[in-house]
C-alpha cells in the first residue's frame, strides 16, 4: 500500500533541519495540526514540508525591525492565509531594505570622516554630562566605549575630568551612527584602529571582515554579509510563497 503522508523525519530533511525542530515548530504553531495515524505517527502533507521550509527560511537570527513580522507571516501561512503572508513578506523585506540603507549611510558617514571632512563644528570642550546629552547616549555608553578603545578622551590637567572638544565628539558621532546602525564593536574597533593608522583604502571591507585573528564572535561583526544573507533567504520565502499559492495541496488520508 502506497503512504499517502510524509514522516517527521522526511519533513526534517526537506528542511535541512533535525526532527526534533520540526515537533518544536509545530508546538510553537509555525506549522499547521497535524494529524495522527491509529498508532500516533504524524501525518505530515506536502502543505507541511512546504510550509516547514518557509520557517525555517525566515525564522532565523537576526531579524531586522524585530522578530514580531516574522512571526505573523509564518502564522499566518500556517493557518492558510497564504496571501496574508506574502503581502507581510513584502513588508518585511522593504524593512530589510531598509537596515541594508541604513548600514549604508553610516558607511558613508565614515569614509566621508575619514577622508576628513569635519563631523562637528568647533566648540569649547564639553563635559562628559554635556557630551552624552549633546549626542541623545548615556554617559555609561561614553565610558565603555572608551574602555574599549575606540575613543581617547583628553584630560584635564588640574583636575583629571574629561574634556570633549570638537575630533572626539565627530568621532563619537561616527562611532553612535554606526553603532545604531548595527555594526558591532568588534567591527567598529577594527575599523577605527585602520583609520588612525592612516591605513584606509576599504573602510566598507573593514567593517564587514574579521582580521585574520579575529573570530568572529557575533553576526554583527559582519553586518553587511548578515543583511545580504537575510535579504536572500526573504527573497526565497517570497518566491516559496508564491509557489504555494499555486500548489494544489490534497489532505491525507488516515490509513
Amino acid at each position: 500500500m502506497v503512504r499517502e503522508f510524509l514522516l517527521t523525519s522526511e519533513i526534517a530533511k526537506a528542511a535541512g533541519v533535525h526532527p526534533n525542530t520540526v515537533r518544536l515548530f509545530e508546538a510553537a504553531g509555525y506549522l499547521p495540526p497535524v494529524p495522527r495515524t491509529a498508532s500516533g505517527y504524524r501525518m505530515f502533507t506536502e502543505f507541511h514540508r512546504d510550509q516547514m521550509i518557509l520557517a525555517r527560511l525566515l525564522l532565523q537570527w537576526p531579524y531586522p525591525g524585530g522578530k514580531a513580522l516574522v512571526e505573523e507571516i509564518v502564522t499566518h501561512s500556517a493557518g492558510g492565509d497564504l496571501g496574508g503572508a506574502l503581502e507581510l513578506a513584502y513588508t518585511y523585506l522593504a524593512q530589510v531594505h531598509a537596515e541594508q540603507a541604513h548600514a549604508e549611510a553610516a558607511a558613508k558617514l565614515l569614509e566621508r570622516w575619514a577622508q576628513g571632512v569635519a563631523a562637528e563644528p568647533f566648540k569649547e570642550p564639553l563635559t562628559i554630562g554635556a557630551t552624552a546629552k549633546l549626542l541623545g547616549i548615556t554617559v555609561d555608553m561614553l565610558r565603555n566605549w572608551e574602555r574599549n578603545g575606540l575613543v581617547t578622551i583628553p584630560r584635564n590637567p588640574r583636575n583629571g575630568y574629561r574634556r570633549y572638544g570638537s575630533a572626539e565628539i565627530g568621532r563619537l558621532r561616527v562611532i553612535r551612527t554606526l553603532s545604531r546602525a548595527g555594526y558591532s564593536q568588534m567591527a567598529l574597533l577594527r575599523t577605527l584602529l585602520q583609520v588612525d593608522r592612516g591605513a584606509a583604502p576599504d573602510l566598507r571591507h573593514t567593517l564587514d571582515t574579521p582580521g585574520p585573528n579575529e573570530d568572529a564572535a557575533a553576526i554583527t561583526d559582519q553586518w553587511c554579509t548578515t543583511l545580504a544573507q537575510v535579504e536572500r533567504r526573504v527573497l526565497e520565502a517570497l518566491t516559496l510563497l508564491e509557489r504555494m499559492i499555486q500548489h494544489p495541496y490534497q489532505k491525507p488520508r488516515k490509513p
